[in-house]
């Protein structure tokens, strides 16, 4: 048997006055709600679950109730809430998102980078170095750091 009332069957039961109230309950993450049926409280559920149905915002909760299923006055428990479900604390959010921020702006950096890169490269005024003239000139430059080092070409 069931231990939650699902949306759908919540609905078919306002519409028929069967529910006589309902209780907003403060959880650990977000709002439950406990509907009044008879001499019964049930949880209104999750679709197709079995699980109670949370709110993170108590605003919407209670505009859920008002215009879904037509309760305009509630009880409201808010003892044991608290905005940060246990176990869902996320201390390392502020982290990742720095990263983020740092990432896009190293890619936007890179992508003007190339874009400056191609540009020169189609500049008909580039002048352009080939491999054996890069290489030679590199040739003389670590030679002379040896020399200034005073060590042996390895």
């Amino acid at each position: 048997m069931s231990r939650t009332i699902d949306t759908a069957m919540a609905r078919r039961m306002a519409e028929a006055s069967a529910i006589r109230g309902a209780s907003i309950i403060g959880q650990p993450g977000g709002w439950g709600v406990m509907l009044k049926l008879g001499m019964q409280e049930k949880p209104l559920g999750v679709q197709r679950t079995d699980k109670p149905r949370l709110w993170r915002s108590l605003d919407s909760c209670v505009e859920f109730l008002k215009t879904e299923l037509l309760i305009g006055h509630v009880d409201l428990d808010a003892t044991k809430y608290s905005h940060v479900e246990p176990g869902k604390s996320r201390p390392d959010a502020s982290k990742r998102l720095l990263n983020a921020f740092e990432a896009a702006a190293h890619d936007k950096w890179f992508r003007e980078q190339v874009e400056i890169g191609l540009l020169e490269a189609d500049d008909p005024a580039t002048q352009w170095v080939s491999q054996e003239e890069s290489e030679a000139s590199w040739a003389t430059k670590r030679a002379e750091l040896v020399s200034r080092a005073g060590g042996s070409v390895v």
